[in-house]
């Protein structure tokens, strides 16, 4: 867990981005506000395999600006030797897998400053489309449309043994349900104290999201996209009340092992 704030950060907090690990495949899911610098703590950021977005609301995708800027920039990404590096011939660019419409949404949101090229040129982009599956060395991803205020897909990530889900951001819908079904780990949004008072609904409350992930049936649940000023006790209390048994709520840096 590198960031789990919704779209405004915690106290020394980030917003979405979870890092995900198999032997030496290394994928960053979502890169939200602030996961670039929590990324560095863990991880060294050229040795990322791929980064895979959810869906393009600015706390999902925006430190792909300062992640791209080190791509380029960096010393040791330089083709002549710069203090103790060395240079290269061959910079780091990992894979970005993206929603579909990502690369001119990267393109006006850099361009403003006329940087235009500067996510693209720094990774290799490819947009996916909905049910499509991704291989990322031994793991297989694969983007499940959910109900959200723009195109947003949950996304399934198997090893052939074990499932992860990660709900991205959505409203009640039957549709979660049926991607998480049976999920080894859920990683469900709960954004909401109560549901939206008017308008479209876009979030889950904590205790939506636990019967969302009774209903599927999962092993584990994890709660996230939800605000410091919350409070974690009363979060977990809605959502073990939902599921009907024991709920996690992310924490930066917590790891699980499925």
């Amino acid at each position: 867990m590198l960031g789990k704030s919704p779209s405004w950060q915690d106290a020394g907090g980030a917003c979405s981005g979870y890092l995900i690990e198999e032997g030496d495949t290394t994928v960053l899911l979502d890169c939200g506000n602030g996961v670039f610098g929590k990324l560095r703590e863990r991880v060294d950021y050229i040795e990322v395999s791929a980064v895979v977005i959810s869906h393009l609301h600015a706390d999902h995708f925006l430190d792909l600006v300062p992640y791209s800027y080190a791509l380029t920039f960096a010393p040791r990404q330089q083709p002549v030797p710069v203090h103790r590096w060395p240079g290269t011939d061959h910079p780091a660019r990992p894979r970005l897998v993206a929603p579909p419409g990502a690369r001119d949404v990267f393109r006006r949101v850099v361009g403003a400053w006329g940087a235009e090229g500067l996510i693209e040129d720094a990774f290799v982009l490819e947009e996916y489309v909905a049910e499509d599956e991704v291989a990322i060395g031994p793991l297989t991803v694969s983007f499940h449309p959910v109900p959200h205020f723009i195109d947003t897909f949950a996304v399934n990530v198997t090893n052939g043994e074990s499932k992860l889900t990660y709900s991205a951001d959505t409203r009640p819908c039957d549709e979660i349900v049926d991607i998480a079904r049976g999920a080894d780990l859920l990683i469900i949004e709960a954004t909401l104290p109560r549901p939206e008072r008017t308008g479209d609904r876009g979030h889950l409350t904590p205790e939506e999201a636990g019967e969302h992930a009774r209903r599927a049936g999962v092993e584990r649940v994890v709660i996230t996209h939800l605000s410091d000023e919350l409070g974690e006790d009363w979060a977990r209390e809605q959502a073990t009340r939902g599921f009907g048994g024991p709920v996690e709520v992310a924490r930066e840096f917590a790891a699980y092992e499925i």
